[in-house]
């Protein structure tokens, strides 16, 4: 089995980040919640504790079965990690009398320990608790300090079991990175040999054991994960996958034709289904988002369902699902607060009882981004921001109709079309536009006119969790607004969205 970095969730912020971390040093980890901790073995190489919005000190603070753990594997304790393990063991742990958030150096680090080895001196890391541990327990010994804080990090004597109250995981933590392969490569021993290349082999591999000569079913979105899915599934069975893709009426513009050409060149065996109008018809007189993307979702289900049952025999669908959706619905508080449905609408009825194959279910974004690579997939589609499964349908507040849909395909092809040929497209994390409903007064020639407001909306992020708006170049943006209100007929007015997420989402609906 892979070797595996075994991370245990109490329900931190940066828990995912960790992850992301070790596996930048090409070393394989999980996260599973720390009360439902997986079957251990050989492969399991070292174990990680997050921390945890909650203080060891409440009464319902997480409290995890080390038994197995403790003494038998290498352990790391990331700040409530590292204070859960002081406390257990009969240290004193105290709200920290100062506040503990943000910026710190480490003024005293001791290089014997193979967890702080070739860190600098003043080393700055991020804290982030309103604890403190006042107390070591016997055989625990300090291995860093700052000005501040006195037990920054520890060392179990005897045990490779450390405690760190700093996070090495976020961006604030220069040295992180070190830390983390100290601790991964050094006291674990992971061999840092999980690579694109690697995964694909072994994937691959397993696909072809898992499915055999059966028929698989995928639905194509035109988008990076369903896209790298397929071309992994066709590596393994060639002509048993079966790609639908389909085209809502709510895609960018000429955006059906040229994605199916790119499929077609990628020799999958995709079915290219217009299916516009019955979506159009479905979203006749609605305005709510959320019965939009109701009625987006049972439409494609219903055009899916048809036209996968026009395939003999098919046994598996196959999904693009990538690991923050698997992370997210066995989390520490469960699924997090539904701001909105999702945005990929998919999924099938029950009757047509088909086993699931999720080739990308452990994968991030940005490794799906490297696997693709790998495969030599087109950047085009790699690259491509990532796009809701209603599509414009969200973006067009209020009534959806073919003429609001032709506006908007205009709008957002020149402002889309214009960071690409300025460079600025791939300095984005996404780039949008929204159809608003209302109109204002202008002025064309000598007429007054009475015409749409659009919405131009780019954010910078890394993974959809947190963005910020994208502070583009003014000439950009003044170049873009005239070119979308001299030519497209029905838009007079363009505006330039400058909130962040949170407080506001990313798409307007």
């Amino acid at each position: 089995m892979q070797q595996t970095i075994l991370i245990l969730d109490f329900g931190s912020q940066y828990t995912q980040l960790i992850a992301r971390r070790v596996r930048e040093l090409n070393v394989y980890c999980e996260i599973h919640p720390f009360n439902k901790i997986p079957p251990l073995g050989n492969h399991i190489k070292g174990v990680i504790l997050s921390g945890s919005p909650y203080s060891v000190r409440d009464e319902e603070a997480p409290v995890p079965d080390l038994s197995e753990i403790r003494g038998k594997y290498p352990l790391l304790g990331v700040c409530y990690g590292a204070q859960y393990l002081a406390q257990h063991d009969g240290g004193e742990v105290m709200p920290s009398k100062i506040r503990e958030y943000g910026r710190a150096n480490l003024s005293e680090i001791d290089q014997s320990c193979r967890l702080m080895q070739h860190l600098s001196q003043n080393s700055q890391v991020w804290m982030s608790h309103g604890d403190t541990i006042l107390k070591l327990p016997e055989r625990f010994k300090v291995v860093g300090s700052t000005d501040d804080v006195e037990v920054a990090g520890f060392k179990v004597e005897g045990e490779e079991t450390y405690g760190i109250q700093f996070h090495p995981e976020v961006y604030h933590s220069t040295e992180g990175t070190k830390l983390l392969k100290n601790f991964v490569v050094d006291i674990c021993g992971c061999s840092q040999d999980w690579t694109p290349d690697s995964f694909i082999e072994t994937t691959v591999v397993n696909l072809k054991k898992q499915l055999g000569n059966d028929k698989v079913v995928l639905g194509l979105s035109g988008g990076v994960d369903s896209s790298v899915a397929a071309m992994l599934l066709h590596k393994a069975i060639g002509k048993n996958l079966y790609c639908i893709f389909v085209d809502n009426g709510l895609l960018r513009k000429n955006e059906f034709a040229s994605v199916l050409h790119s499929y077609k060149d990628m020799g999958l065996n995709v079915k290219g289904v217009d299916a516009s109008d019955e979506f159009l018809n479905a979203l006749k007189g609605i305005s709510d988002p959320e019965q939009k993307r109701k009625a987006i979702g049972k439409t494609f289900i219903d055009v899916f369902d048809r036209e996968a049952h026009r395939i003999q025999d098919v046994k598996w669908l196959a999904q693009g699902t990538i690991y923050p959706d698997v992370i997210e619905s066995v989390s520490v508080k469960g699924p997090s607060a539904t701001i909105k449905s999702h945005h990929n609408v998919g999924g099938l009825p029950d009757f047509m009882k088909l086993k699931v194959v999720e080739p990308l279910n452990t994968l991030f974004k940005d490794e799906v981004r490297k696997i693709g690579r790998a495969l030599d997939m087109p950047s085009d589609i790699l690259n491509r921001h990532p796009f809701p499964g209603p599509g414009l349908g969200i973006r067009i507040l209020g009534e959806v109709t073919k003429e609001r849909v032709k506006i908007l395909q205009d709008v957002d092809d020149i402002f889309i079309s214009g960071l690409k040929r300025e460079g600025l497209y791939n300095e984005v994390w996404q780039a949008l536009t929204v159809l608003l409903p209302i109109q204002s007064v202008g002025v064309m020639g000598d007429e007054r006119t009475y015409e749409n407001v659009v919405a131009l909306r780019a954010v910078g992020s890394t993974d959809g969790m947190t963005a910020d708006w994208s502070h583009l170049p003014y000439e950009f943006l003044a170049k873009v607004s005239n070119d979308i209100i001299n030519k497209v007929k029905g838009v007079n007015r363009v505006v330039y969205d400058i909130s962040s997420k949170p407080p506001a989402t990313i798409e307007w609906e």
